[in-house]
């Protein structure tokens, strides 16, 4: 989140030159430096017992192109439970385990993705409103499905390197 106001006094910020860290936004009234944060979000790539992942493709997304799972934050909420949440909305599928594979950020979106393999039971999609379709498909096929070099590329070439997706090791919840 980029601060262009101060969230203590309301007044307009500076950019100042905070030695290593550079120009970030400054209250001259509070003498306060106001670090840009992004906003943490999760995002998830499911994984049945065949070793198969789920993509889903939602309204929203431009040409209909497949991606992962994927949503914000809520206060208070652990990113683990955030991921579980997340993928039972979106596909009525409930996390049996998961594993944190890595953060992906997104800059120009002020997001920090945090990435989840999740082991689900294969069975019938129940997708929310937001959701168009959800597909099952082996590691190369879903690799193939989702944009290069984005945060849903990334996750799944990420859980392909590790080895076989049926056989990583979860963390049971």
């Amino acid at each position: 989140m980029k601060s262009r106001y101060c969230p203590l006094c309301g007044k307009k910020t500076v950019r100042k030159d905070i030695g290593d860290e550079g120009f970030i936004p400054y209250c001259v009234s509070c003498q306060k430096a106001l670090f840009d944060s992004p906003r943490p979000c999760v995002i998830v790539l499911a994984v049945n017992e065949e070793g198969q992942a789920a993509l889903i493709s939602q309204s929203d997304t431009p040409d209909s192109a497949f991606v992962c799972v994927a949503g914000y934050m809520k206060p208070g909420e652990s990113a683990e439970s955030a991921a579980a949440r997340e993928l039972l909305e979106e596909t009525g599928l409930p996390a049996v385990a998961l594993r944190y594979i890595g953060s992906y950020p997104l800059a120009d979106r002020d997001l920090l993705m945090l990435g989840f393999a999740v082991r689900v039971k294969k069975s019938p999609f129940r997708l929310s409103r937001e959701v168009e379709r959800a597909v099952w498909l082996s590691p190369k096929d879903a690799l193939a499905q989702v944009k290069p070099n984005g945060a849903a590329y990334a996750l799944v070439r990420s859980c392909i390197q590790m080895g076989n997706m049926g056989e990583l090791s979860f963390i049971q919840i």
